[in-house]
Order: structure tokens, then sequence, then C-alpha cells
């Protein structure tokens, strides 16, 4: 998967759940084949989408879409 294929899920799912998503969550709904996030496209993401995480419940962090 290249990252504007990973890019756009992402960006389209959270669109969808305003609320956010752990990342568990992205991968099980996406089908990712990613056990972990790759940092790089992470940071990409924050700047090319507005990605922030948010911390959730015990060491989950919400994936969410910045509203500004």
């Amino acid at each position: 998967m290249r990252y504007v294929e990973f890019k756009k899920k992402i960006h389209d799912e959270l669109l969808k759940h305003p609320e956010g998503l752990t990342w568990k969550e992205l991968k099980t709904i996406l089908e990712l084949p990613y056990e972990r996030p790759c940092p790089n496209w992470t940071k990409r993401l924050e700047q090319e989408i507005g990605l922030i995480r948010v911390k959730g419940k015990g060491r989950a962090y919400l994936w969410k879409i910045s509203k500004t």
C-alpha cells in the first residue's frame, strides 16, 4: 500500500467518525496490513489532513480530524 492510498482511507474513515477511532479500530475496519502506524506517515497525516491524536481510554489514542 502506498502512502496516498493509506491517507485517503484514513481520511475518509475519520470523516465518517468525528468522535475518533483508535488505531486498532482503523486497522480492523480498513483491513490495514500494518501492526503499528508508520511514524513518518503519521506526521505527514498531521500536516496534510489535520490528523490529531488525543488520549482515549487506557493506553489508546483516538485519531481524529482537526476541525480547524
